[in-house]
This record gives structure tokens, C-alpha cells and sequence, in this order.
């Protein structure tokens, strides 16, 4: 494949499932020229890294179909366009709506498909069909304010996993693809909804107490310190998505929310940067997967 598409159409076969795949050369990121065919690209091309951690999830779109400048939208239940071979699962929605079909993107023809939509990103649940009521993993989101640090974001960032260590876990960390950091916990088995989230708080509520100038816990923007890390421990909870590793965000420069190491975390606590989106949207679209052909998943493979 190449790294850029200038086709309008293009009918292409994918492990034995035809798909037109079309208006490739429509531009959605006008900035820096990245096309519907690049963004389908880098999607196929990361296929081998980003499916494990997609597999049997419960999948929303946020598409962006004239393009990351002009309104994009949130889609959950599967287009009525879907083809029959795309699997799905339906499950009770609540409220008006009795049922939502959501796509499970288990295969690289899938892949396609949803970023054929002008799928920017790519949004799942934090367990998988089978065991929907238990989460496999823990997310810590930590979200900078405006006058954070890289260095800040970082520090914050080791010492929550110092503190997730001690507790005999192994965290592992990643970009959000905007300015942030995601810190994860993978788990053994044997938890709920509740009692990951209970854990969240119990952590959450530790590093504010041990890091007092560094961490918020306050859920209003308006109120949290500027140059402090907020720790949004309540994202956990049935329902709830993440953008996995080697997601694509709608953000100028095409970042990819990227796995790191935690050495590499421990270079960007010494850095003198100031902006951290400048500094993650080094891993984008264009040369992710190159990386990932040269040197692997940094996670190495994390996703059960």
C-alpha cells in the first residue's frame, strides 16, 4: 500500500471480503494534507498492532466525514449500510432507544470499513463480548490544564505508577493522541464495574493526598488549577470507552495515541517542554507505522 492515495474509488478485496472503498482522495486533515486513502492506509497498515486490542469490543465511531475542521459526530449503533460479514452484537441501550448494534472490529476488512466512513477515531469498551459486566483493564486518565507541563504531566505520571506497583500491579502508559496520558492497569480477572472503580477512587485519592500541588481531583474545569494534572478516576463503569493504542485523534498533525515506555516517560519528566501535544504529536499517522514495523509494540502485546 502506498503512503498516500489519490484514487476517488477503489474496490479492494480483504481477506476474501470485497469493499469499495471510496472518495480517497478527500482531504480530512487540511492542514497537513492527509486524505481518506492515508487515513484508511494507516489503519490497514497497523492492523497487526491495533486488532488485538479492538477484538470483542463493543465499538463507537467518531467520524468526521467533510474533514476534522467542519462538525464531526458520535456513532455507536452500526450504519444501516453495513455489510453482512461485519459482525455486531446488540445490546440494551436504555432510555428511548431499546437497542444498539454495535460493530465488533475483529478483522483488517472491518478496519476498513469503519474508516471508509471517515472514522477518525476509534472508541471501545473496556471489556468484551462474553464478560461485558468485567472490565480487563483500569484506565487512569490524566488530564493536563492549560498551563501544565510536560514535566509535570511525567512526574505525575511515574508516581502513579510507583503507586499502582505497590499494590503488585504493572501499569503500562500511553498518549491520548491529544495532551494528555493514559496510564492503564491490566487485570487478572475477578473484578467488576464497581469494585474497578472503587479502586480507581482509592488511588485517585492517595496521589491527591501524597502530591497535593500536582494532582486535582476536581471534576469542574472551572475550578481545577491550571498548571496541575486532573485525575479522572471515574472513567470506569459499563458503557464507557477509550481509544485504544495506535487510535487516530481529529487534531491537527493526525496524532496517534501511542504506547510508551516508562523510560521514555521518565526522559519527558526531564524535559523542558511546555506544550505536551506538541511534544506526542511526534507519533502521527505518517510514521507510526513505520515504527511499528522497525521496533514493535511497545506494550508488546499487553491486550489479552
Amino acid at each position: 500500500m502506498s503512503a498516500r492515495s489519490s484514487k476517488k474509488q477503489s474496490a479492494t478485496k480483504i481477506g476474501g471480503k470485497t469493499l469499495a472503498l471510496t472518495n480517497l482522495d478527500k482531504v480530512l486533515w487540511p492542514a497537513d494534507g492527509y486524505t481518506k486513502g492515508d487515513l484508511i492506509t494507516y489503519y490497514r497498515s497497523v492492523a497487526k498492532w491495533i486488532l488485538p486490542y479492538l477484538k470483542d469490543r463493543p465499538l463507537s465511531l467518531e467520524r468526521y466525514p467533510n474533514g476534522i475542521n467542519k462538525p464531526g459526530f458520535f456513532e455507536k449503533n452500526a450504519p444501516q449500510s453495513t455489510p453482512q460479514w461485519v459482525r455486531t452484537i446488540s445490546l440494551s441501550a436504555g432510555g428511548k432507544r431499546e437497542q444498539v448494534r454495535y460493530i465488533l472490529c475483529n478483522d483488517e476488512a472491518t478496519l476498513a470499513y469503519v474508516s471508509n466512513l471517515g472514522s477518525v477515531a476509534l472508541h471501545v469498551w473496556m471489556s468484551r463480548v462474553g464478560s461485558l459486566d468485567k472490565p480487563d483493564f483500569i484506565l487512569f486518565d490524566l488530564d493536563r490544564g492549560e498551563r501544565c507541563s510536560l514535566k509535570t504531566l511525567a512526574t505525575v505520571a511515574l508516581a502513579l505508577a510507583g503507586e499502582l506497583r505497590t499494590e503488585g500491579m504493572r501499569p503500562v502508559v500511553k498518549t491520548t493522541g491529544g495532551s494528555g496520558l493514559h496510564v492503564f492497569v491490566w487485570l487478572r480477572g475477578g473484578y467488576t464495574y464497581d469494585r474497578a472503580r472503587d479502586f480507581s477512587r482509592e488511588i485517585a485519592l492517595r496521589m491527591q493526598e501524597k502530591h497535593p500541588k500536582l494532582v486535582t481531583l476536581e471534576r469542574l474545569i472551572a475550578k481545577r488549577p491550571r498548571d496541575m494534572v486532573y485525575m479522572d478516576w471515574a472513567q470506569v463503569g459499563r458503557g464507557k470507552t477509550v481509544v485504544m493504542p495506535f487510535v487516530v485523534r481529529p487534531r491537527a498533525k493526525a496524532p496517534v495515541s501511542m504506547p510508551l515506555t516508562w523510560a521514555e516517560v521518565s526522559r519527558m519528566s526531564r524535559s523542558s517542554e511546555l506544550e505536551p501535544s506538541r511534544y506526542f504529536a511526534r507519533w502521527n499517522l505518517g510514521n507510526v507505522p513505520a515504527m511499528l514495523r522497525r521496533s514493535g509494540d511497545p506494550w508488546k502485546g499487553k491486550a489479552r
